[in-house]
């Protein structure tokens, strides 16, 4: 038994060591589940500021059926809601049911936070110091690559199966 509770622990470090340092965040899910961003390592990833009241929000279609399309071959695409534009419904739930009622959204939903000023997210403070640019309004992307290091940003006037983030993804997905 003590073998194995050593050999868990040794895994565990050893799959945290090779979590790219911007993966490496944990998150509760609109659920109140666990979500641990190194699960992501060697995959794509598309992370978005969403917000429930938005006018971009006809995005979670694109972005559900881009999720749909690719999550079994590596892709992850990851909602973070934030009422940083005073756009996104009061709770947790209510983000949920409405993500899930009106879009049918499967792709993980993170917990509501700031994902710009004084109060942002670590994990959004490092995708603006990789990227070099904060979310200037809702439905914000941020394409990481496998290697967890580079990162494009795109606003919201970007669709999520615009042909360059498509391109992007398939491209890394070969």
């Amino acid at each position: 038994m003590l073998r194995f509770a050593f050999a868990l622990l040794f895994a565990t470090g050893v799959a945290r060591a090779a979590c790219p340092p911007l993966l490496d965040h944990q998150f509760k899910t609109l659920q109140g589940q666990p979500f641990d961003l190194c699960q992501a390592a060697g995959k794509p990833v598309l992370v978005v500021n969403t917000a429930s009241k938005c006018g971009f929000a006809p995005q979670f279609d694109a972005l559900e059926k881009l999720y749909a399309k690719y999550k079994d071959k590596g892709l992850l695409v990851v909602g973070f809601p934030s009422n940083d534009f005073k756009q996104e419904l009061d709770t947790n739930k209510e983000i949920g049911d409405f993500c899930r009622l009106t879009y049918m959204v499967q792709f993980p939903m993170m917990e509501k936070s700031a994902v710009r000023g004084d109060d942002v997210n670590p994990f959004y403070r490092d995708l603006i110091k990789a990227s070099g640019t904060t979310p200037k309004w809702n439905f914000y992307k941020y394409l990481i690559a496998p290697d967890g290091k580079t990162v494009t940003a795109y606003t919201p006037m970007t669709k999520p199966d615009d042909k360059e983030i498509v391109g992007k993804i398939e491209g890394w997905l070969r």
